[in-house]
């Protein structure tokens, strides 16, 4: 071709690569959030997940600099999606504030029905590998529980506002006390395959509140 020759204008659609590269990485992270809700973080491999998600391990760290980088960003994409959860069932205003929390505990136990209680928290599950994780891991998922508290927080003191609580009740107590208590309850229905310790959990807080 003559260098003065004008180059062809390419037509159609333009190169996927940028696409790609964002597909590939969320493809890793998606991936990720389906096996580390069912399995340990540090039982499991990267080739695991590379082998699921169908995705060379040069290309992984491309996107990502070590496992526990990864780990963090799932950890990120998690609980952005959970916050978006408890946002849709506690900032519903024409619900009750207590009514909202039990709705939201209810499609927790359809969630964890649907997959034959074999998923559970990504967070709660991680917490358990405390040993296996850094500090600044460890300070991330504290992070996620004091958000998810606060949310609680908030739903509460609502509560307490409109009289369906005491005035005496410590809500940011009370709001940290269902985290704790939530997630063992997660962690005792994926033991016996059942919904029974999520209902008695959210039976036993709501009846704390009341009394």
């Amino acid at each position: 071709m003559n260098k003065n020759t004008p180059t062809p204008v390419r037509r159609g659609r333009p190169p996927k690569v940028a696409r790609e590269n964002a597909d590939t990485k969320a493809l890793l992270i998606r991936t990720g959030l389906e096996t580390l809700t069912e399995f340990g973080f540090s039982a499991t491999g990267l080739d695991t997940i590379l082998k699921k998600a169908a995705v060379p391990k040069g290309s992984f760290y491309h996107y990502f600099k070590s496992k526990e980088a990864y780990g963090i960003a799932l950890v990120d994409a998690y609980d952005s999606y959970f916050i978006a959860k408890l946002n849709h069932y506690l900032q519903q205003s024409d619900v009750p504030p207590l009514e909202r929390i039990v709705n939201f505990t209810q499609s927790a136990i359809k969630g964890m029905k649907k997959y034959d209680y074999k998923r559970g928290c990504l967070v709660g599950n991680l917490n358990q590998e405390l040993n296996h994780l850094s500090d600044e891991f460890k300070t991330r998922l504290l992070q996620s529980y004091t958000s998810w508290q606060n949310l609680v927080e908030v739903c509460l003191n609502q509560a307490k506002q409109q009289g369906t609580i005491a005035n005496s009740v410590n809500t940011p107590l009370m709001s940290e006390y269902f985290w704790i208590g939530w997630e063992g309850a997660v962690m005792r229905a994926k033991l016996t395959k059942s919904n029974t310790p999520l209902t008695l959990y959210t039976e036993m807080f709501l009846r704390a509140l009341l009394t």
